[in-house]
């Protein structure tokens, strides 16, 4: 949308003329000029875009010239920038008169004047077109403003659409459907107790609890129900009125008089005393969208005690949690439909309960995976193919064919794209473009979550808070998009934190719709295609195999004056990678964003790219690159660059001049498993502590001595360092640095060596019981890996309050240097990794310990004889992990104490426990009844053969039921 490209550069225009604008002399009235108009038309286009679909094409285009002149202000004041602030020699505004009294300066100062007067006259043109389409669509000012105007005439958020999916009998709800009756029924009546249902749009969310919400035992139980549509535009007063009625009718009582004029207070009174007077009751809020709602509403709902229940449908997984905060707690996670009742679902619609034909059964599944268990996605798609020929297979192909081209090309599916599109439209702007940005990635790509904010970040969608650092204002972005359910995560991290995630694939196709309205970005493959006439800002090269550059040689109209982004995904052709990159470091001088990651046969970087004045964001992740050329010291504005998993070892002395930079990693990895394990990072440089803006520093070599280490200290701003070859005797030093970094968040320390020679990390040189600082040494570390020897643990490794994860890779702990003595107090540990860690016989896990710990490997621990778990320990484990522990003979003492044990994993161990729990599955026996209460046990060890095998301990129990 249009309105979200304007906001986004208004924003960059604001902080142009905060920071930069007394270069422009002059000229700095026209632009603040420009960027009021644009404001005033902002609130406007809004309006215009949401009727854009049925809008006559004059006012389609009055839309595209907004978002086009908005990009050229952009990039005039960029080339100014470029030429202007570049020149400067003792500060920013050092040489500001004498550079604007140079002839050549005063020439190309006198051409950005010209085309800024060229924006100026057309946004006068647009500024016209404005005022006009405000009368001719009637939309006056203070509509313009508000954002509960959009979409309510045309589509006021049907709540019967959703629930359209009980027309064909919705399959797939019976056990969620029991599953939800029973919290509603089970408990004691002493406190009111809120079931939240949250999920995706589409998901069906309100036809379960609509079927719960109805069902005879239900209804039998609550003589006092209610269902409220809230929706994200309701009127408070106006749900309050129609809550009134509903229950007054349910309970064959009058409703009260003159309601309609009554105040937001009067209201909820009522409804208080209704239900304080009605015994036992139950209200469904459907569709709730945000926190405030549900902070508002309680306070109507009364805790008595009649057993009362509160249901809720949302989105948003924070609203789902806000409202259960103070009950007892329930969210129900709505699921999408598995395979086989997506697929009955599938032909229950189309062929009335029958079975799909042979010859159609390949392209059905084909469209059926486009809708991912979405059953509102499946309902569309089936409604449209059932008024196809099924004896003619082309007609459904071109439904499979459209669905993976453009959304809007099928019309049937009308209503699951209102439904997605509502929740993208909810969004700020600043979410908008975010979310439009993963349009770079393939269908189906498993997409990082650490490179895409990242990607945001140097796109500059990131908005500065006060007291915020910026990345945590980009991963804040992600959760807000994963609470929402447009994002959704498939693989995590630590703590929570988000590793990989996806985009459903018929929201990727809205977002690709409005990415192209937009122009937002370009994607090649290298295959024969009609380049865009319009201006390439963001070059996206996806994954190909292919060495086809014929179709881009043959095309010689490029147009990469404007190009802001080049980024690669996947392992492209190398011919095709290397041409494009050639002709953008030529002719790209705005470029800000340069990522190559994975490019293998990229060996070098271009002397070109060093000339790009802009330059913000360079990862070469995964390259082939070696060296790291003197000319890297240019790029005065590089605040990001990882050369991690290249061959770089070490770095020019003219990458201190990079004031700006914010993330450095250069290292390549290691298997930690090996003997010679970590990381190898660059040689450190002498004076590493003048890069002073550095949060995040990875992998530094600090072979060189305490010199080297002493800089550390001076890096105020870091939040991630990580620390290779450290010796023996700089761990005292490191230490003292490790004092002044009070912002650290994660710490990574490996020592110098190689298998047994490795030296032993000494970090015993702080104690928290003597020394002044204790309260602030590493107290906002959460992630602490230690790999190397460890004579005992540091003492302060039982203050850090804050710690998350720990990790501990072949330390060789004495026996009688426990290492859960140092843990098992710590607040907020989750999780625990221990590889070659210690070398005692046994781990005692004492009542009261690790509290919050909900995952524990363990790993190559070849003395470790016995586990004892007391009750009362480890009540929040999930996953425990074990593996080569030879002579651990039997399941820990006290596992069935661990109640909320999720996953248990053996691999590798000793061939008596192995064959004791494989061949003793009886329900009467010892080890049965200890871990019977554990939904997935798996065993895996190598045969003698060395072939792995694999074994799921409760396989056949799990199929019986």
């Amino acid at each position: 949308m249009a309105e979200t490209v304007l906001s986004f550069v208004l924003d960059q225009l604001s902080t142009f003329l905060r920071e930069e604008g007394r270069l422009l002399g002059g000229l700095r009235q026209e632009v603040q000029f420009i960027r009021d108009e644009l404001g005033h038309m902002r609130a406007f286009l809004r309006e215009a875009e949401a009727k854009e679909e049925d809008a006559q094409p004059r006012l389609q285009e009055w839309i595209k010239q907004v978002r086009e002149a908005a990009y050229d202000t952009e990039d005039i004041l960029d080339e100014f920038v470029a030429r202007f602030a570049r020149h400067r020699t003792t500060g920013f505004y050092g040489s500001f008169r004498r550079i604007f009294s140079s002839i050549k300066n005063l020439r190309a100062r006198h051409r950005v004047a010209s085309q800024i007067q060229s924006i100026k006259f057309r946004i006068n043109s647009i500024s016209e077109g404005h005022q006009r389409y405000q009368s001719e669509y009637g939309i006056s000012a203070q509509a313009s403003s508000s954002l509960s105007a959009v979409n309510n005439t045309t589509w006021r958020y049907s709540r019967d659409d959703a629930l359209l999916v009980e027309e064909a009998k919705l399959v797939g709800v019976d056990q969620p459907k029991k599953h939800l009756i029973s919290q509603l029924l089970q408990g004691d009546d002493y406190q009111l107790k809120v079931v939240s249902v949250v999920g995706m749009g589409g998901l069906g969310k309100t036809t379960l609890v609509k079927k719960v919400h109805e069902d005879l035992e239900v209804r039998r139980h609550f003589p006092v129900r209610a269902w409220v549509t809230v929706s994200e535009t309701c009127d408070f007063q106006y749900l309050l009125i129609d809550l009134i009625r509903q229950l007054h009718e349910e309970g064959k009582k009058p409703v009260p008089q003159s309601i309609e004029s009554m105040t937001t207070t009067e209201l909820k009174k009522i409804v208080k005393d209704f239900l304080q007077q009605a015994g036992r009751y139950a209200i469904v809020f459907d569709d709730v969208w945000d926190v405030e709602f549900w902070n508002t509403i309680k306070f109507a709902l009364p805790e008595s005690s009649h057993g009362n229940r509160v249901m809720l449908t949302t989105r948003r997984a924070d609203v789902a949690s806000a409202s259960c905060i103070e009950s007892r707690r329930f969210v129900y996670r709505m699921e999408p439909l598995s395979i086989e009742d997506s697929w009955t679902l599938f032909c229950n619609k189309i062929f009335n309960g029958g079975t799909c034909p042979g010859h159609l059964m390949d392209v059905a599944k084909g469209i059926l995976d486009k809708c991912e268990g979405l059953p509102l996605a499946i309902l569309a798609i089936s409604g449209l193919l059932a008024s196809k020929d099924v004896n003619r297979i082309e007609e459904w192909e071109m439904v499979r064919c459209s669905l993976g081209v453009e959304l809007e090309g099928t019309g049937k599916l009308d209503r699951v794209k209102k439904i997605l599109f509502l929740s993208y439209s909810d969004l700020p702007w600043h979410l908008k473009i975010c979310l439009l940005y993963t349009s770079i990635y393939p269908e189906d790509y498993k997409i990082g979550c650490l490179r895409l904010v990242n990607l945001w970040i140097a796109e500059r969608f990131v908005e500065w808070r006060e007291g915020m650092n910026i990345e945590d204002v980009a991963w804040s972005y992600l959760s807000e998009l994963v609470n929402r359910s447009l994002i959704q995560v498939t693989g995590v991290f630590y703590e929570g934190m988000p590793g990989n995630c996806r985009i459903h694939d018929l929201l990727r196709e809205i977002i690709i719709s409005k990415s192209r309205e937009q122009n937002m970005v370009t994607i090649t493959t290298g295959q024969p295609t009609r380049w865009p006439s319009e201006k390439v800002r963001r070059l996206i090269v996806h994954t190909s195999s292919s060495n086809n550059t014929q179709h881009h040689e043959q095309t010689q109209n490029y147009c990469f004056d404007h190009l802001r982004s080049f980024v690669t995904i996947g392992s492209t052709s190398p011919l095709l990678s290397r041409m494009l990159l050639s002709e953008v470091s030529r002719g790209s001088k705005l470029l800000k964003v340069l990522d190559l990651r994975g490019q293998k046969t990229q060996k070098e970087i271009p002397n070109e790219i060093f000339k790009m004045f802009h330059l913000k964001h360079l990862d070469l992740y995964g390259t082939g690159v070696e060296r790291v050329p003197k000319g890297i010291g240019k790029l005065q504005h590089l605040e990001y660059l990882n050369l991690g998993n290249t061959g770089v070892g070490e770095l020019p002395i003219e990458i201190l001049k990079l004031q700006k930079l914010r993330v450095l990693k250069v290292y390549q990895r290691v298997d930690p498993s090996d003997d010679d394990y970590g990381r190898h990072g660059f040689k450190a440089l002498f004076n590493m502590g003048g890069l002073l803006s550095l949060e995040i520093l990875s992998c530094m070599d600090a072979s060189s001595g305490c010199i080297t280490v002493k800089e550390i200290g001076k890096l105020t701003q870091l939040r991630e360092l990580a620390i290779t070859k450290l010796r023996r005797d700089d761990g005292k030093e490191l230490c003292s640095s490790l004092a002044n970094l009070t912002n650290l968040h994660k710490l990574s320390v490996y020592s110098i060596g190689k298998g047994d020679d490795h030296e032993i990390i000494d970090l015993n040189h702080h104690n928290p019981s003597l020394s002044s600082s204790s309260c602030s040494f590493l107290q906002s570390l959460r992630m602490l890996i230690l790999c190397g020897r460890l004579e005992k643990m540091p003492q302060w490794v039982a203050h850090l309050h804050s710690l998350v994860r720990i990790d501990l890779d072949w330390s060789r702990l004495r026996g009688e240097e426990d290492p859960l003595e140092s843990l098992q107090h710590l607040p907020n540990l989750g999780e625990i990794n221990f590889c070659g860690s210690y070398q005692g016989e046994g781990l005692y896990f004492k009542a009261g310990g690790f509290l919050k710990l909900k995952e524990l490997h363990l790993k190559r621990m070849e003395g470790l004889r016995w586990m004892r778990v007391e009750e009362g320990a480890l009540p929040r484990l999930q996953k425990l992990f074990l593996q080569q522990l030879p002579l651990l003979e039997e399941l820990p003492v006290g596992i069935q104490h661990l109640s909320q044990l999720q996953e248990l994993t053996l691999y590798e161990m000793s061939s008596q426990l192995r064959e004791e729990l494989l061949e003793n599955q009886k329900e009467e026996s010892e080890d049965y009844t200890r871990i019977a209460h554990i939904p997935e046990i798996l065993i895996g060890y190598y045969t003698d053969d060395w072939k792995w095998r694999e074994h799921q301990l409760w396989e056949k129990k799990k199929k019986k039921t």
